[in-house]
């Protein structure tokens, strides 16, 4: 597994072809989501824009006039940061990223992780080693097992980018 180390004023780590895969695949769909599918009775665009005002609809609304295009613009940016660093065809390799972009990353798989555990009804107090063995106790080869994996996995590079931010 790839893990984020600090090299000079960047930080890098090294994915496999089917990490590369994943993280295009997740990128990919939060893309997706905030152009094709962007629909506020999603409770994933609810997550991700949530309302600032829960008990006033009209200020909501207002608030959303005014912040949601360049909200929007900034998420689907991060995502396609990511895209952009990752290796490029079907490949593994390499990936270097600057302080701006390790940001970038940072946000894009939060957001990735707030869509999945939304999906995946990941609550705050959900033990996800717990649902994973339950997942796979009920069937190894179920979608619910891969996606929980990638959700881990997610929250993985995400702790391992944040420390080599920090170190």
């Amino acid at each position: 597994m790839s893990m984020f180390r600090r090299r000079g004023d960047h930080y890098v780590a090294t994915f496999a072809v089917d990490e590369v895969r994943v993280l295009r695949k997740v990128a990919d769909e939060v893309v997706g989501l905030l152009t094709d599918g962007f629909d506020h009775g999603d409770p994933v665009v609810g997550r991700l824009f949530p309302d600032v005002y829960p008990d006033d609809d009209a200020g909501t609304a207002e608030f959303r006039r005014y912040t949601e295009g360049d909200l929007k613009t900034g998420k689907i940016d991060q995502a396609g940061a990511v895209l952009a660093a990752l290796p490029d065809g079907d490949a593994g390799g390499e990936v270097r990223l600057d302080a701006e972009a390790a940001e970038a990353w940072l946000r894009a798989l939060n957001d990735a992780r707030l869509a999945m555990g939304v999906r995946l009804e990941i609550k705050d107090g959900t033990d996800l080693g717990e649902e994973l063995d339950d997942a796979v106790a009920a069937d190894p080869g179920s979608s619910r097992v891969f996606q929980l994996s990638v959700y881990a996995y997610l929250g993985y590079l995400q702790e391992s980018l944040l420390n080599a931010l920090i170190d």
